[in-house]
């Protein structure tokens, strides 16, 4: 069950906690790893929101992936989670506190879906443009490839999408055919 709120006050209460103990960078690679963790492996969120698994069975579960590859803040505010019985909301808790975290350090996040994986000059090329053109100076460029797509790219930048892909054309001129706009203005 969704509740970003509730993701947000989990998220600001460790950021505040981490820049209080000078320890900000360290917990946001601690979040990013969990973050790909959450992103990559569905089975370790489906035993987080299990509830069939016991807390401490969940606790221990945790404790073996996360061991040594994170902060002893970040591993204890996850056994605050399983305490407080909210390890469900950790997926929701990471993406918050990364769009906190970047709001806080001005880091603006942009999107770019294209049908290919996208070399790394168009990419630096594409961050350059979006820099003398916007008032962004600190960009995270995140790539995504949709191999269904025909061609083309979408461009998610500030709450603006730019959809320049051949898919978006092919629905656009099926649309045009289904309104039958080309025969209505013969007439």
């Amino acid at each position: 069950m969704s509740n970003p709120r509730l993701a947000g006050r989990y998220a600001k209460s460790l950021l505040d906690f981490a820049v209080e103990q000078n320890q900000m960078d360290k917990v946001y690679q601690d979040v990013k790893m969990l973050q790909g963790l959450c992103n990559t492996n569905p089975d370790f969120v489906n035993m987080l929101k299990s509830p069939v698994i016991k807390s401490d069975k969940k606790e221990k579960i945790v404790e073996a992936v996360i061991d040594g590859k994170v902060s002893p803040m970040t591993t204890s505010f996850f056994k605050l989670l399983i305490n407080k019985a909210r390890e469900y909301n950790l997926p929701e808790i990471v993406n918050a506190f990364i769009e906190q975290y970047n709001e806080l350090n001005n880091i603006h996040t942009i999107k770019l879906t294209t049908a290919m994986a996208v070399s790394d000059s168009l990419k630096d090329a594409i961050v350059n443009k979006i820099k003398s053109e916007t008032s962004y100076q600190k960009i995270e460029l995140e790539t995504v490839v949709k191999d269904e797509w025909i061609g083309g790219f979408t461009l998610e930048v500030g709450g603006t999408l730019i959809d320049a892909s051949i898919l978006r054309d092919l629905n656009d001129v099926k649309k045009q055919f289904k309104n039958n706009e080309y025969i209505h203005s013969i007439r």
